[in-house]
């Protein structure tokens, strides 16, 4: 059902916990699934420098977390804000489809934590920020996250 890949990242996640003074927090859930992730960023020059997550899910949710932040860092933000759902699984080696809606988290917690630095910061946000798509700002933009 899993890949070895996401057998790993869940069992040996890397870059667990919250950064303390972080540039950048993002938290996003799914209310059909119950997970919810939290992803804080390190961000010096416009490059990530460190990311930590907190999930509460399942397994593909931890799996997907911990590929995400992996992905991420040493990245600049607008590298980072070009990492797909499906960069995720693809990195994974595979989702199950119905846990591809982890990958859609992992992806918009991303978002949202570069969202909140570029708003501590004063910054525009690239492209308009929030899509909508998590529902954890309230905005539904009538995404499925099941289904992508």
């Amino acid at each position: 059902m899993y890949t070895e890949k996401v057998m790993d990242h869940f069992t040996n996640p890397r870059n667990v916990g919250e950064l303390e003074g972080a540039d950048g927090v993002g938290q996003v859930g799914n209310a059909k699934c119950g997970d919810i992730m939290k992803i804080s960023l390190k961000v010096e020059n416009d490059v990530i420098v460190d990311a930590k997550f907190k999930t509460f899910g399942c397994g593909a949710a931890v799996a997907t977390s911990s590929m995400a932040t992996e992905m991420i860092i040493g990245k600049t933000l607008d590298e980072a804000l070009a990492v797909t759902n499906q960069a995720v699984v693809e990195a994974l080696e595979g989702l199950p489809p119905a846990k591809i809606h982890c990958s859609v988290l992992a992806e918009e917690a991303i978002k949202a934590a570069i969202q909140d630095y570029y708003v501590k910061t004063g910054r525009e946000i690239p492209g308009g920020g929030c899509t909508g798509c998590c529902g954890s700002c309230g905005h539904d933009h009538g995404c499925e996250t099941e289904e992508e």
